[in-house]
């Protein structure tokens, strides 16, 4: 599947340059934004200059060192907007508003542009009087995001495929993203998957705060970490959002300057000898992801033998005890225990009390529900191995036969559906079907 994945992805982005023709390197990017804020004798309020010039720096700072110079042509913004039609809104925020998208040849993807009625810009209004001035101003925001998106590569960052830069006069001008589409993150949908699932969240969380503490650009930190600045693709998670990321570490003279506070908890941490919040970056990230993922998504219905290694995760996040670096050998460590088997506990040996029919399946009489099952329809489970599976079924009354096919997890590790009435048998080559002895079929057999 993950094969699959990147081939889409490379055909998608592939389309896109084809389609885009040629896209501007960031740091030329930020020169074609018209001079006119920034002159002096410029119309505009001083205290809107003073931003202007504030976040431009800040562009050119992430910009440095970045890739070669413009290319000459490329599609404008507004004929990316033309080739989207009447595209729906996926999402508007207090800058930015996100359309889908369906380039020609290209899937779909998602445009992000500067929300023209967006708080951002709607405050920045009542504050100056300007409204050139302000879009000019979360052009910035969008242009600091697309510069860090190129300059950071992780599976767990959104994908850039291009971006294009409008220097028309119409107010809509300005800086348009094309990133790959994704789902909206949704909280409760994520407590009703397995287990097994909502553990490859967390860890590929874990591994982006990793990334972000070694990044190329030093340590980054998610200002606006909360769920909805994420999303799914494939089954993965991805942050989409990087306009409020910084690598600017909190400067202090002594340590009484470095407590991270949290509305439940803080945290004093140490001034360095360079005058830096040591690991405060790193430290903020983390225990966000413990306050908005860990604790919600880690402990329930995980393998009882696992729960103690879970625990010490969410005490340790929680407190603040690990770094990054422990947290990640910590949850490597529960993948190698789940991934090996060697959780499981010691039982005795239930898989003799079946019958083994490889080649087939049966079908099911009766609804048989679990939760969390991988099929809403049914009790679709990841197991170890058929051992494991015997266990289950014979630890619920209802249960008189499973099945175990060459579907797998991402783990690797094989589905079994389990059933409560099997009836005929139907000849399946990629399936082993297990019958209790007990049961009729099995009686029959």
């Amino acid at each position: 599947m993950e094969t699959g994945g990147r081939r889409r992805g490379a055909a998608l982005s592939a389309a896109l340059s084809a389609a885009l023709l040629a896209l501007s390197a960031l740091s030329a990017l930020a020169l074609l934004l018209p001079p006119l804020a920034l002159r002096a004798g410029s119309e505009l309020p001083p205290g809107l200059l003073e931003e202007l010039r504030q976040r431009r720096r800040d562009l050119r700072r992430l910009a440095a060192g970045g890739a070669a110079a413009a290319a000459e042509g490329g599609l404008r913004c507004g004929d990316v907007r033309r080739a989207a039609g009447a595209a729906p809104m996926l999402g508007s925020g207090f800058t930015k508003v996100v359309v889908r998208a369906a380039l020609a040849g290209g899937g779909a993807v998602a445009l992000k542009s500067v929300h023209g009625a967006g708080r951002e810009v709607r405050q920045c209004e009542q504050r100056y009087g300007a409204p050139a001035g302000c879009r000019r101003l979360a052009a910035y925001k969008l242009l600091k995001e697309v510069t860090l998106l190129r300059r950071l590569r992780h599976p767990g960052i959104v994908q850039l495929h291009g971006q294009c830069y409008d220097t028309g006069g119409e107010p809509e001008a300005g800086v348009t993203a094309v990133l790959e589409l994704g789902a909206p993150l949704e909280m409760i949908q994520l407590l009703q998957t397995p287990w097994e699932e909502r553990f490859k969240i967390c860890l590929g969380l874990v591994e982006l705060l990793f990334y972000l503490a070694h990044s190329p650009l030093g340590s980054i930190v998610l200002l606006d970490f909360q769920p909805r600045q994420f999303i799914m693709v494939d089954g993965n998670l991805k942050v989409t959002d990087m306009d409020d990321a910084s690598t600017e570490e909190l400067s202090c003279e002594e340590d009484n300057d470095c407590t991270l506070d949290f509305p439940t908890k803080s945290f004093p941490l140490r001034c360095s000898s360079a005058g830096k919040c040591e690991g405060i970056n790193e430290k903020r990230n983390l225990f966000n992801a413990y306050r908005y993922f860990f604790t919600y998504l880690l402990p329930h219905s995980a393998p009882p033998a696992l729960q103690p290694f879970l625990s010490d995760i969410l005490n340790a996040t929680g407190n603040l005890q690990y770094g990054i670096n422990e947290t990640l050998r910590a949850f490597e460590k529960v993948l190698h225990l789940y991934k090996s088997g060697l959780y499981l506990q010691k039982r005795p040996l239930l898989l003799k009390d079946y019958i083994s029919l490889r080649g087939f399946r049966t079908e099911e009489a009766e609804p048989y529900k679990c939760w969390p099952s991988y099929s809403h329809l049914g009790c679709l489970l990841s197991v170890h191995s058929p051992e494991e599976a015997a266990a289950i079924c014979s630890s619920q009354p209802q249960c008189q036969s499973f099945i175990i096919s060459q579907q797998r997890t991402w783990t690797g590790r094989p589905l079994a559906s389990f059933q409560s009435s099997p009836t005929d048998l139907i000849p399946d080559t990629t399936a082993v079907v297990y019958i209790k002895r007990s049961a009729s079929l099995g009686r029959r057999l």
